[in-house]
């Protein structure tokens, strides 16, 4: 019913004009990193990025709607949201500059991986429990720096229809004050307002079947929500991980999807 209901499907000779289309422009995003860069400062890599992103998310025809406002005069942010797709990633990169706390395995992807390097993400090693403390560290010298970090707390994607338990052990350098911690909503809807499951990369799914999955629809439509900062330094994180799990699932059940146009 859920595919009944979204955007309808992608020809196949737009499929192929859009993957080409795609590897055009991650060839370019390649060159620009590896060239342009090194001899760029800060602000001017964070305009290339967002202009970039836009441009990916525009080529796979997905429309974000942002839904409330980032909080001002936040100098380091900890964002914590719900994991549906390697798309989310994307989108939070087309709003502002952000790093990500992303599993080892993501830097063997193809590109993808190196990309995510050169974006300077925080890899974990998750069978290595004392692999925690390290990233915390760095997550905590980042915040203080002034970066906005995000973390997918559920540590795994869903298909968008639940919620998973979030896991608290990246959580401490928000409970140590170090950074306000900013809960966000992600969801993908059908035309009729409903969940959109499409561009979902959970289960066994290879990265390849889900690209081809997101290539066949002829229309994406995302919702992100910004809830309320979580003041730093008042929870451990344990309750702050709660906290933040009850704004995200408050947000997915009490902002009513409307009727896409």
């Amino acid at each position: 019913m859920a595919q009944a209901s979204a955007a309808g499907s992608a020809s196949y000779p737009l499929r192929l004009w859009r993957l080409l289309r795609l590897g055009v422009h991650i060839a370019e995003a390649a060159a620009t990193i590896f060239l342009l860069f090194p001899r760029l400062g800060s602000a001017a890599r964070d305009r290339l990025t967002l202009c970039w992103t836009r441009r990916f998310l525009a080529l796979l025809n997905v429309r974000l709607s942002v839904q409330g406002d980032w909080p001002s005069g936040a100098r380091g942010a900890l964002l914590v949201l719900n994991h549906v797709s390697w798309l989310d990633v994307f989108l939070l990169l087309s709003q502002r500059p952000v790093r990500f706390i992303a599993k080892a395995e993501v830097r063997a992807w193809p590109l993808f991986g190196w990309l995510a390097k050169r974006q300077n993400t925080l890899f974990i090693e998750r069978s290595r429990r004392r692999d925690t403390a390290r990233i915390n560290q760095e997550l905590s010298a980042a915040l203080v720096g002034g970066d906005w970090v995000a973390l997918f707390a559920e540590g795994t994607t869903t298909d968008g229809t639940s919620l998973r338990h979030f896991h608290s052990s990246l959580l401490e350098p928000a409970a140590g004050g170090d950074a306000v911690l900013l809960p966000l909503a992600l969801r993908y809807l059908n035309l009729d307002g409903s969940p959109d499951t499409r561009p979902a990369y959970c289960g066994d799914m290879t990265l390849g079947q889900s690209l081809r999955r997101i290539l066949a629809c002829r229309r994406i439509d995302a919702e992100l929500i910004i809830c309320q900062p979580l003041a730093p330094g008042e929870a451990n994180r344990r309750l702050l991980a709660q906290q933040a799990h009850a704004a995200i699932a408050a947000a997915l059940q009490s902002a009513k999807p409307k009727k896409l146009s």
